[in-house]
């Protein structure tokens, strides 16, 4: 069945313009990207949770993996055994793989052994530079905050929200297309005869579980985050209208406009735990630019013109 959800995209605040990425920060990828995979295996430090003939993930590994992760990430992952299952296949994998691979001498190779070292050297690299990169605790300062955001306020704007509520019919065969527009354009009769009865109506014959179960109502959102169809139809409701059947690629939508809020700068509440880590990891990649710079002052540095010639030849 096509997806009948209303929205195209997410996330109605205005990214926040002082946040520049950490370079040297580890990234935030999965599980998968965050466990690299050892040399060799130590000996089991526990019960084994997975095997996979010789390979085994125990306990203290897989504990491992989670305080590796964000604590979002963790918790998403903590109420999806499903996901964690898969990880843990794919682990087992990775390690027969590796396993057959040690078998045949694979880490001895000049190129693995190269690149080894390459990435061994970024490691360090990173590990050593957030260390001395490390952000005051008390910055930034209620001052220096109060700054950035007055110095930002126009990204701080949200833009209207509209509350709408819908029934939603799919349409899963052309065929069926006639059919289902007719249903839809009663239901559209009976919400607008008895607005009041929409929730129920809604509950009764709405075709998207999440929002049926709510009367219909899928929350505030901004119109552009609606599709386009919907987005028009909306445009044109006042607060407690019901509209016509309204025809997207998935289906057809029958919509009430429950709320509407008007556009709005966020306050510094709001924006303050964001704030805060974007000052934060922008004035860290200050401080670790800075020490890179003084490393190369530290020391006369020369380069060889025609040795580098002979290289970019």
């Amino acid at each position: 069945m096509k997806k009948p959800t209303l929205m195209v995209g997410a996330g109605a605040l205005a990214v926040l313009v002082v946040a520049v990425a950490l370079c040297l920060r580890p990234g935030s990828d999965p599980v998968a990207a965050q466990q690299p995979a050892p040399l060799l295996d130590p000996a089991p430090a526990g019960p084994a949770v997975a095997r996979l003939g010789n390979q085994q993930i125990d306990l203290v590994e897989l504990k491992s993996v989670l305080a590796s992760l964000p604590a979002e990430s963790r918790e998403q992952l903590r109420g999806n055994r499903g996901a964690l299952e898969t990880w843990i296949r794919s682990r087992l994998a990775q390690k027969a793989v590796l396993e057959q691979a040690d078998a045949q001498g694979w880490r001895q190779r000049p190129q693995v052994e190269q690149q080894t070292r390459a990435a061994t050297e970024q490691i360090v690299f990173r590990d050593y530079m957030l260390s001395v990169s490390q952000v005051p605790a008390d910055y930034p300062s209620a001052a220096e905050l109060q700054q950035a955001y007055d110095s930002g306020k126009a990204q701080w704007v949200t833009p209207p929200l509209y509350r709408v509520s819908q029934i939603f019919l799919a349409v899963n065969d052309p065929q069926n297309l006639d059919t289902v527009r007719r249903q839809a354009q009663e239901l559209s009769r009976r919400a607008q005869a008895a607005p009041g009865d929409f929730a129920t109506l809604a509950n009764q014959f709405s075709q998207d579980p999440e929002t049926a179960a709510r009367g219909g109502d899928s929350g505030l959102q901004p119109l552009q985050q609606l599709v386009p169809e919907v987005r028009g139809a909306v445009s044109r409701l006042k607060v407690g209208a019901v509209s016509d059947a309204v025809q997207s690629a998935a289906g057809f939508h029958v919509l009430k406009l429950t709320g509407q809020q008007p556009a709005r700068t966020a306050s510094l509440d709001e924006l303050r735990e964001r704030l805060t880590q974007a000052l934060r990891a922008q004035r860290q990649e200050q401080i670790a630019k800075a020490y890179l710079e003084g490393m190369l002052n530290t020391a006369t540095l020369s380069i060889d013109g025609a040795e580098l010639n002979k290289v970019l030849e």
